[in-house]
């Protein structure tokens, strides 16, 4: 246990940061996934209008540091190849 109250409260802000940084790590995964599911399912068009929104999430996921930027343009990539 640390001693210092500054470790404390680094402690506690780590925590919190951590919860919503798995949070918005899992919505990411969870868009990926609902977008691969149109694709399997054939239905390109619904797929098509979520891919902006997708894109600007990695985008701002990248930005925040949450995820590296490379992560945010190989998934673009990868989706704009299989919209194709």
């Amino acid at each position: 246990m640390p001693i210092k109250y500054a470790a404390l409260r680094s402690i506690r802000k780590d925590r919190k940061r951590q919860v919503r940084n798995q949070g918005a790590r899992s919505e990411l995964r969870t868009l990926r996934k609902r977008v691969a599911a149109l694709i399997a399912a054939k239905q390109l068009d619904q797929a098509r209008a979520l891919a902006p929104a997708i894109a600007k999430k990695f985008d701002r996921a990248a930005a925040r540091g949450l995820i590296h930027r490379n992560t945010a343009a190989r998934v673009k990539s990868r989706l704009s190849r299989q919209l194709r």
